[in-house]
């Protein structure tokens, strides 16, 4: 890779753009002013905090009382999926969560599952062999939808292109869009997802990761930066999925995580003792674009670090302590010796050089709103879900 002065990337590009003036931190958690909408009590804790201590925690049920809801799902899902190969599908990366779904599914509740995995050209080896180790060890059939690379490639140079931060939206918008679209074609009616409160009970801040599913935003950035159609690329509208999929085709997506005990640790143990599974060094890095952008390119060019968000559900739900937290903070989010092969290989895989990378790391900062979007279309929806008790949110 070249680098100017004969330094490293990590000693030349600190913190780019970010303003570094000192953050008032929860006293709660590890949740901070970086979150530009945070706001505390007269406690000093987080409204992350107390939204999570008043919408969540009291209709969050995994004793007994979960396990009998979530089993009157399953005979609902079995019952359906009579004469079936499969009564439902889920979606597996090889991370933590979904890998521990998979088990739960399988193992404690008798479930038929097609392993559905996405695979956006980002797959980690780690990650395949992973997904390799489940499928064989619980016997279960494994579709996977390839997406088209050109596509692909030109949709996140676009982001690039953009200045946004949400960087990760291509990846996002085609797992989601290929599955829904998958479980509509085929008259699916129940999608498991990895999803839940345990280790994601304090949600991304809109500025640090803004809905993947906006398809008004996905296409305007396109328009503006790229230049492969999107043809083949899997595309869905939110209102498609939250709405005419759920209530006109009867899709419904089950978190089965919330209804059962779920410790991080305790599943990755499992996971290893069981099937051979590997752990990663952080969350969602089974993908090597994700953990670059989350490890790298946030917290260096814009200041957002995601694991203060997922340190923050740990402590909320008892699994990590707030010194321990902000222990592992104090280290860098990304490994200082292996960025700049990390940088070389993400430039490489995007078919531009690193000077071109480097270009859009140093370009202006920008947003979601300054694209088209339908922000106010997902207000509305979180208000209507939240009031008919079909989503459960700590805050926003």
């Amino acid at each position: 890779m070249t680098v100017h002065s004969g330094s490293s990337l990590a000693s030349r590009v600190p913190r780019v753009g970010v303003n570094t003036k000192p953050q008032r931190v929860c006293s709660n958690c590890v949740m901070d002013t970086t979150d530009a909408e945070i706001s505390f009590d007269a406690n000093g804790m987080c409204d992350h905090c107390t939204g999570f201590y008043k919408n969540i925690l009291p209709n969050w049920h995994t004793d007994e009382r979960g396990r009998a809801e979530f089993s009157r799902i399953v005979e609902t899902i079995k019952q359906e999926g009579k004469g079936k190969e499969f009564d439902c599908i889920m979606g597996v990366s090889g991370g933590v969560d979904s890998s521990y779904l998979a088990h739960v599914a399988v193992k404690d509740f008798g479930l038929r599952p097609l392993v559905f995995h996405v695979d956006a050209g980002w797959n980690s080896q780690v990650a395949v062999n992973n997904i390799e180790r489940l499928i064989d060890g619980l016997g279960l059939d494994l579709y996977t939808e390839v997406v088209n690379w050109p596509e692909m490639r030109d949709l996140q140079l676009a982001f690039f292109k953009a200045g946004v931060a949400h960087l990760d939206t291509p990846q996002d918008h085609a797992f989601f869009g290929t599955m829904y679209n998958f479980a509509s074609k085929y008259r699916i009616k129940h999608i498991l997802t990895g999803a839940n409160y345990s280790t994601e009970c304090v949600k991304n801040p809109i500025d640090w990761h803004y809905h993947a599913s906006d398809l008004v935003q996905l296409k305007d950035i396109h328009n503006k930066f790229g230049t492969v159609p999107l043809r083949s690329f899997p595309l869905s509208n939110v209102l498609t999925y939250k709405v005419y999929y759920r209530f006109f085709k009867g899709v419904r997506v089950i978190k089965p995580l919330n209804y059962v005990p779920y410790i991080k640790d305790e599943a990755m143990q499992l996971l290893q003792d069981e099937y051979g599974w590997q752990p990663y060094p952080q969350k969602h890095f089974e993908s090597r674009f994700t953990k670059f952008y989350e490890g790298f390119w946030l917290p260096t060019k814009f200041g957002y670090d995601k694991r203060k968000v997922q340190y923050s559900s740990l402590i909320l739900t008892g699994q990590m302590t707030r010194e321990e937290a902000l222990e592992k903070l104090a280290q860098p989010p990304y490994d200082e010796a292996t960025i700049d092969d990390d940088f070389e290989y993400i430039a490489t895989k995007l078919g531009i050089s690193v000077e071109e990378l480097e270009s859009y790391l140093y370009a202006p900062n920008k947003t979601y709103r300054d694209y088209k979007s339908q922000i106010n279309t997902f207000n509305l929806g979180v208000k209507v879900l939240s009031a008919l008790g079909v989503e459960k949110r700590s805050i926003r």
